[in-house]
């Protein structure tokens, strides 16, 4: 009878270990449009309306699972079951489209707002993402029938690697910055002088951006990076920045650096050249720190 409480002790204490490993969280577009109050076990749930317009744009940074779930309206006088597609594209990689057939009215949940009509059944989409910072699109592929959703990450915690620093093949201009006392070599690049470099793999390659602010730079910094893998596009990333509160130049007074933006992507087996370019004309300059698992130290390419 021991052995069985033991037994059982030791897997309840698992599950919750498990349980603490992630955290899960309801997303807000950063550009939401037409909220949808859904009321669902006694419980009301926040959707967002998807249009075939524009889409909406999710941020997220972690890996984990992102879900989106939708529910389609029904009227009084739609069919007893609709369909519809759903598009996505995560980090500025491809489209993909998931086609909803046969969705039936919800007998679980109502809108807040009974005049919208009745809300549909569930369809929901989930992929995985890494670590680093994510750019998530999402619209509907026709204006009918209206269709809203909501965004759903479950941030997984990842093991803690050792990294080291590569060095570009570019001749960027090198920056030494001082954080929590530490001094740190980034490389400065523009839109019209992109960073360079190539590593063989497989590997991971992680990117530490910095937005560098004038002192008339006010408040938050958008801009958009695209990042190339033997000269095709690998990903695009729309990132924003604020002032650093920890980080400082070593020998520059006339700028501040901005709050590292993370990027974490998979290097495939071989040697690769990449290439990041800032897609924004003439809007700043940033820098760039680019590191690698110290455990595929001999991956590095040098030449």
């Amino acid at each position: 009878m021991k052995l069985f409480y033991s037994t059982l002790l030791v897997f309840f204490f698992s599950i919750l270990l498990l349980g603490a490993d992630k955290e899960k969280k309801t997303i807000k577009p950063d550009n939401p449009s037409n909220p949808v109050t859904t009321i669902i076990a006694g419980k009301e749930r926040l959707y967002y309306s998807l249009s075939n317009k524009n889409a909406a744009f999710i941020s997220v940074k972690g890996a984990g699972e992102f879900k989106i779930v939708t529910r389609a309206r029904f009227t009084n006088s739609d069919p007893d079951d609709i369909n519809y597609i759903i598009g996505y594209r995560v980090d500025g990689g491809k489209k993909n489209k998931i086609e909803f057939s046969g969705i039936k009215r919800s007998l679980k949940a109502v809108y807040k707002n009974q005049s919208l009509g009745i809300p549909g059944d569930e369809g929901i989409i989930s992929f995985k993402l890494g670590e680093g910072e994510h750019n998530i699109k999402v619209w509907l592929e026709a204006s009918d029938p209206k269709v809203a959703a909501r965004f759903i990450f479950t941030q997984k915690k990842t093991k803690k690697k050792s990294w080291v620093s590569l060095t570009p093949t570019s001749n960027n201009e090198p920056v030494n910055l001082i954080s929590n006392e530490d001094e740190i070599l980034y490389y400065r690049f523009t839109d019209e002088k992109p960073v360079k470099f190539k590593i063989t793999g497989p590997t991971k390659l992680k990117f530490l951006l910095r937005v560098e602010n004038d002192y008339s730079m006010k408040g938050r910094t958008d801009y958009r990076i695209q990042i190339k893998e033997d000269s095709k596009i690998k990903n695009t990333y729309q990132l924003s920045s604020v002032r650093s509160q920890t980080a400082k130049y070593l020998h520059e007074n006339s700028k501040i650096p901005g709050k590292a933006n993370e990027i974490v992507i998979d290097v495939p087996k071989g040697s690769h050249t990449y290439q990041i370019n800032l897609l924004d004309k003439n809007k700043c300059s940033l820098l760039c720190r680019i590191l690698f698992p110290k455990k595929d130290i001999k991956n590095e390419f040098m030449e």
